[in-house]
């Protein structure tokens, strides 16, 4: 089967070997195991790898390079408009010489993808939408319009979506699904986490706005000032690191406070094994895989009421909602501090959750969207 994959993820080469971010080419390595031959259509870049890049794992890859693009602009928009006819070219010869069409959506390329496969009625496919599939929540207009493609069983015909969380009024080609990072051989019992001091939080993800990493801090310093001693690592770059180290020196918490950058697989599950909480004030996610992680490891979650987040904790059974209230949110954290049974009970639950979760279940997953494709 060749099974072509249209994507917006940015990629780097190095001889035939292909890279890109390691938890999504960890998934499609998955779907790769059970085909003969992919095809990849997505931007190339030229740029240094990081911890965070890995390879395919495919022995058959062809490479379609196509530009990125954004219409947030004027220019941008005009660019786009020149682009667009080389794109789609890329796409409709990846969709035609394939016999699986793989979309990962929600994305400026995975937007082209959505129409382009109109043409294709015949072929079987499935979409990946890794974004908030929640129809009441506010997306940016590209995104409305590829779940409007996606949703619509007379354009998109012979496909599966899959996407996090159970929606209301979801059209009959709307599958739920998961995502998954560790498996059944990675399973070793939870490490007891008694509620002595220091407390370890630990964060994951990009340095940006979205992700608010700003207000992770802000919370560890409000339990601070209330006399908890208590610790955050955080794990990821982006543009506010320097804002953020700059927070943390003009406030004096480089003591509770570390930021680490990028760091591997194997480092990252050290720190969830190391830390009695994970922190993610997100404001947009699909199936925030540092939250999941995060339990499998006996982190007890704290997250925003975002996508199917509310779904993962068990409405706070399983973990903490925040409310983006300082002190809303602190009082909250500091109830499970005080608690040492309650900690164990949302600690116990949410591993017990996660861990049905597994590579292995993923992979047999995959295998029978495959075959009934």
């Amino acid at each position: 089967m060749t099974f072509a994959i249209i994507t917006h993820v940015p990629h780097t080469a190095a001889g035939a070997h292909y890279f890109a971010y390691a938890p999504y080419v960890r998934e499609m390595n998955i779907w790769a195991k059970h085909v003969t031959e992919l095809i990849v259509v997505a931007p190339l870049v030229k740029s240094e790898r990081t911890a965070v890049d890995t390879a395919y794992h495919s022995p058959k890859i062809k490479f379609l390079p196509v530009d990125s693009f954004d219409v947030l602009s004027a220019s941008g928009l005009l660019k786009t408009l020149l682009k667009i006819p080389t794109i789609s070219w890329q796409i409709y010869k990846a969709m035609r010489s394939a016999d699986h069409i793989h979309l990962r959506c929600p994305g400026n390329i995975g937007l082209l993808g959505c129409v382009i496969q109109i043409a294709f009625p015949s072929k079987s496919k499935t979409a990946k939408y890794a974004g908030n599939w929640d129809p009441k929540s506010k997306q940016p207009w590209t995104y409305k319009l590829q779940q409007w493609i996606l949703s619509n069983t007379f354009l998109t015909r012979n496909m599966q979506v899959l996407v996090y969380g159970e929606w209301e009024g979801s059209t009959k080609n709307i599958k739920p699904f998961f995502t998954a990072t560790y498996t059944e051989a990675d399973k070793v019992p939870i490490i007891t986490r008694n509620l002595k001091d220091p407390i370890h939080f630990v964060f994951v993800g990009a340095l940006v706005a979205g992700k608010n990493p700003l207000y992770a801090i802000q919370l560890i310093e409000r339990l601070v000032e209330k006399g908890h001693h208590v610790r955050l690592t955080l794990f990821g770059e982006g543009k506010e690191r320097q804002q953020l180290e700059y927070y943390c020196s003009v406030n004096k918490l480089e003591n509770c406070v570390v930021l680490k950058g990028n760091q591997t697989k194997d480092t990252i599950q050290k720190a969830y094994q190391d830390s009695h909480f994970v922190i993610l004030p997100s404001q947009s996610e699909g199936w925030p895989k540092v939250i999941a992680e995060g339990m499998f490891w006996g982190c007890v979650p704290i997250a925003t009421k975002v996508s199917c987040v509310p779904f993962m904790l068990d409405f706070g059974n399983r973990g903490l909602v925040l409310n983006m209230n300082l002190e809303k949110d602190s009082a909250v954290i500091e109830s499970v501090l005080n608690d040492q049974a309650l900690f164990d009970s949302k600690q116990m639950k949410g591993a017990a959750w996660s861990r049905g979760y597994t590579m292995d279940v993923f992979e047999s997953e995959i295998k029978k969207l495959l075959l009934d494709s």
